[in-house]
């Protein structure tokens, strides 16, 4: 909204310093400190409010050290988050750009679900929550519409390297640079629609989910979006469940989260820089660069929630929070078509939830094959294996968190590791 407001200000009267509104690295700085103002200062409010409505954390008696203590702690904190990221975002960002209202709708809606789930264990007693057929069924909505919107609207496009004259785009100004003197192929002036991503550590690294469909014939093309929607379906649901079965010990979901949308914030403005995606030589995508001022709201909602979040928790995001973090992961990740890259850069949710697939399954194996269940870890997910080993709760997180920064870095360079 202040966009809009400084832009008008600045084209109308030329008031000195409203043109700084016109450049993202501004923006996305103020969403941060907007996103660290909102969770610090109005935090300790909501956590007075969430103690006041007796609004606590059930825990079950899983015979961890330390556990017990976390009964009636405040939770549905993931409050405090969603807002932190949509009010800086509605502020700073363009609102009419179609990657950000998909990514408030995934935020909200994401929320919502994790909400009834929160009400439902604190305020109706019932520890089970919102079943999971319920919340299954809230993921695969929101990826058939984040689906659909990518693949049918006109504004999602991309740019394909050619050999004509193409333009160097920033906030402020248009530079048409002649192919001959750049460096590499060029961007078309073209934009296309596609269903092309980006496979890491490649360097032609560029797939067509339509390529899958090849069998059918000529033709084909037309028929992608029956296999890009699973697709966008499958990671929206594994992502989500994935930071909310990582959600277990104090700072842990919220600091790798911090660690993955930073990363992403780094891969979304190259993404959406023809500069930086030309030298890089990565898939140009125009309007993303919009997305820098989300996860920079993002980042600063994570980072200002760990000041209560930290061990010993003041606050927990409960599924609120949880569903809603690894959502925006998964959507914002599809959306600057790295989502390939998810198993590295989101590697501490990923064996968080194989720890959890591993473990169901061997031990229902074992039971119909020996009468009797074993299990591959002394529990799952894999944060709790190693408190029953005897680590402390707080370096269980902090190693976690520098496994997640190595991934993250890792992340970052395949853009020319290939």
């Amino acid at each position: 909204m202040l966009y809009y407001l400084f832009e008008y200000l600045d084209k109308a009267f030329d008031i000195p310093g409203t043109g700084v509104f016109q450049y993202i690295s501004f923006r996305a700085g103020m969403a941060v400190i907007f996103s660290l103002f909102i969770t610090m200062i109005s935090g300790r409010s909501i956590i007075r409010f969430l103690q006041k409505k007796q609004v606590g954390e059930v825990v079950r008696n899983l015979g961890l050290e330390g556990q017990m203590k976390k009964q009636g702690t405040p939770t549905m904190g993931g409050i405090i988050i969603i807002a932190a990221i949509v009010i800086p975002t509605l502020l700073f960002a363009r609102i009419d750009n179609i990657y950000i209202i998909l990514m408030l709708v995934s935020t909200i809606w994401l929320g919502i679900i994790g909400f009834i789930d929160d009400y439902i264990k604190v305020f109706k007693k019932n520890k089970k929550g919102l079943h999971g057929k319920f919340k299954i069924l809230g993921q695969i909505t929101l990826g058939i519409v984040v689906g659909a919107t990518l693949y049918f609207n006109d504004s999602v496009v991309i740019r394909e390297k050619g050999q004509e004259s193409f333009a160097f785009e920033t906030t402020s100004e248009i530079l048409i640079i002649d192919d001959a003197k750049s460096p590499g192929a060029a961007f078309s002036r073209e934009s296309v629609k596609s269903t092309k991503t980006t496979i890491p550590f490649f360097k032609n690294n560029e797939l067509d989910y339509a390529v899958l469909l090849k069998w059918l014939g000529e033709g084909y093309t037309k028929w992608a979006f029956l296999i890009f929607i699973p697709i966008v379906i499958l990671i929206i649901t594994a992502v989500s469940n994935g930071a909310n079965i990582t959600d277990g010990l104090d700072g842990l979901a919220t600091g790798t989260s911090a660690i993955i949308g930073a990363t992403l914030g780094v891969l979304a403005y190259v993404s959406g820089n023809t500069v930086f995606a030309n030298y890089l030589n990565i898939m140009y995508i125009p309007m993303t660069g919009e997305l820098v001022i989300f996860i920079a709201a993002f980042v600063g909602a994570c980072i200002g929630f760990l000041w209560y979040n930290t061990y010993p928790a003041q606050v927990f995001m409960g599924d609120t929070g949880s569903l809603a973090l690894g959502g925006i992961i998964a959507v914002f990740a599809i959306v600057i078509r790295k989502e390939l890259l998810i198993p590295v850069l989101c590697g501490v949710f990923f064996i968080e939830n194989l720890s959890v697939v591993m473990q169901v399954s061997w031990f229902k194996y074992t039971k119909k094959r020996f009468g009797e269940g074993r299990r591959i870890f002394k529990m799952a997910p894999l944060h709790h294996h190693y408190q029953l080993l005897g680590y402390h709760e707080a370096k269980i997180v902090q190693r976690f968190l520098i496994v997640g920064i190595i991934l993250a870095v890792f992340s970052v360079i395949t853009l020319k590791l290939r």
